[in-house]
């Protein structure tokens, strides 16, 4: 990334405690200020994460970042037979927890609480990883890819979703105006922490995206890397694999 910034930049603590400060503070109104400040497009964009996952058919999956659950959950009622949930936040875990309870999918889904770059699993322990909206998140980016990569399995297969930047006009202008105009103020109305939502605004705007993000997956030991641009290149659908 071009700079690492943090939450909240007045304050000492590490980006990765900043973060997870953050999420613990606003994860109750997560799920509902995404469904508003993106339309309900995430829930379009996470069912084509789940099939790309599935192509190989896997048995187990890691979803990192996992937040409240809704990526895992989905992977599971693919068919996948043991699905880890990893995110670093309580909050968003704790609600996690409660939609596979309220799902009955406990059989199937198991919630950690746990940092992305520093997995607590063995190497080659999952046939396919999934990040939906959390690698930007990374203290650091490579130590983060890196982790994901040991745990894979040979062959296993990465799936990332993440945010971009449209490149064309109007859309580049108007995603601006509204990611960094009015997300982070509908955000702080609803969530009292305006700070939180200029940050995710902020960091999906310096991200590295498409054919950037694919080299820096290559440079880490992926191959068979792509990308694959959504809604107008808001997003992105990312899919490499370990060799």
């Amino acid at each position: 990334m071009k700079e690492n910034i943090k939450p909240y930049a007045a304050h000492s603590e590490t980006k990765k405690e900043q973060v997870t400060q953050m999420f613990d503070g606003i994860s109750k109104r997560y799920d509902l200020l995404n469904r508003i400040m993106t339309f309900g497009i995430d829930i379009r964009w996470r069912k084509k994460a789940v099939k790309k996952i599935m192509v190989k058919n896997p048995n187990s999956v890691l979803d990192i970042a996992t937040g409240t659950g809704d990526l895992a959950i989905a992977i599971a009622k693919a068919g996948v037979q043991k699905v880890v949930g990893l995110d670093i936040s309580k909050g968003m875990l704790a609600i996690g927890k409660e939609k596979v309870n309220r799902k009955k999918m406990g059989a199937y889904v198991e919630m950690v609480l746990g940092d992305s770059e520093q997995l607590p699993f063995e190497n080659n322990s999952f046939e396919g990883v999934t990040v939906a909206f959390g690698v930007r998140n990374f203290e650091n980016l490579d130590k983060g890819l890196r982790e994901i990569f040991r745990v894979l399995k040979p062959q296993g297969q990465l799936v990332i979703l993440e945010t971009s930047v449209p490149e064309n006009f109007p859309f580049k202008q108007l995603y601006a105006v509204f990611t960094q105009k009015l997300v982070p103020l509908f955000g702080g109305f609803f969530t009292k922490d305006r700070q939180a939502y200029q940050y995710l605004s902020n960091s999906a705007a310096i991200f590295p995206y498409g054919k950037a993000f694919n080299n820096i997956l290559s440079k880490n030991g992926f191959i068979k890397v792509e990308n694959h641009p959504q809604t107008l290149g808001v997003a992105s659908l990312y899919c490499a694999e370990k060799p």
